[in-house]
């Protein structure tokens, strides 16, 4: 069973400088019927202005995600990280037992555009813990390459869940195909372009919950198109 949230269902919060799309219910966007997907708890797109950005604050038990589309993200934390973030780039940052940390446009005249994802632990109060990897554009074109894993395998980032995280860049008419085992949660969503899943047609800012999908096909119909599928327990 494939389940659309389509992009312009999201939650959304604009303040000016921030322009945010919430595909659970986060902050002051509420929606009981969207929670989250096992343990996939947020996804935000988030634009953020040039020169602007998240003044410190903290966060607990939670494994962040930061993967950036286009622009810059500069990044800074309590336990003495901090990095810029570029196109390609992936940052885990596992909050633990507490950290506190800023994320701001590293430029002064263009937006960034990312992806913030929140994936839940499988234990709480780990030590805070950060991690930055680049994934080139090569090593994505046509293919699932694994990002995000319990264990790193392949050169990914690490992550303290039963989850896997892949991304792909896709022509048109190009595909691809994976396999959840049988008792796993899937979850695709569209960064860029259009693409089918399994025949079904979805954009941009769109997501799918899948259940009980034993194999799966992404298929671009445009030019650029960009995804995130993850591999999740149940």
């Amino acid at each position: 069973m494939i389940t659309v949230r389509y992009g312009e269902e999201r939650g959304r919060a604009n303040l000016g400088w921030l322009d945010s799309r919430h595909s659970f219910s986060f902050a002051d966007y509420f929606d009981p019927k969207h929670m989250g997907f096992g343990p996939l708890r947020v996804i935000n797109e988030d634009r953020v202005a040039q020169g602007a950005g998240f003044d410190t604050h903290g966060h607990r038990d939670m494994e962040i995600i930061s993967y950036v589309l286009e622009g810059e993200l500069a990044h800074k934390d309590s336990i003495g990280t901090g990095s810029v973030i570029r196109p390609g780039d992936v940052q885990r940052m596992t909050a633990g037992a507490g950290v506190r940390h800023s994320e701001f446009n590293h430029s002064k005249s263009a937006p960034v555009h990312f992806l913030q994802i929140w994936i839940m632990p499988d234990q709480q109060g780990l030590a805070p813990s950060y991690e930055q990897k680049h994934f080139a554009d090569a090593d994505k074109k046509g293919t699932l390459r694994l990002i995000a894993s319990r264990d790193g395998r392949d050169g990914s980032v690490k992550i303290h869940q039963g989850a896997d995280v892949f991304a792909a860049l896709l022509d048109p008419g190009q595909e691809v195909s994976a396999e959840l085992a049988e008792g796993r949660l899937g979850w695709l969503q569209v960064a860029r372009g259009v693409v089918t899943l399994n025949g079904q047609e979805l954009r941009a800012g769109d997501g799918a919950a899948i259940e009980n999908e034993r194999e799966l096909v992404i298929a671009s119909l445009s030019e650029g198109s960009e995804v995130l599928l993850f591999d999740l327990l149940r």
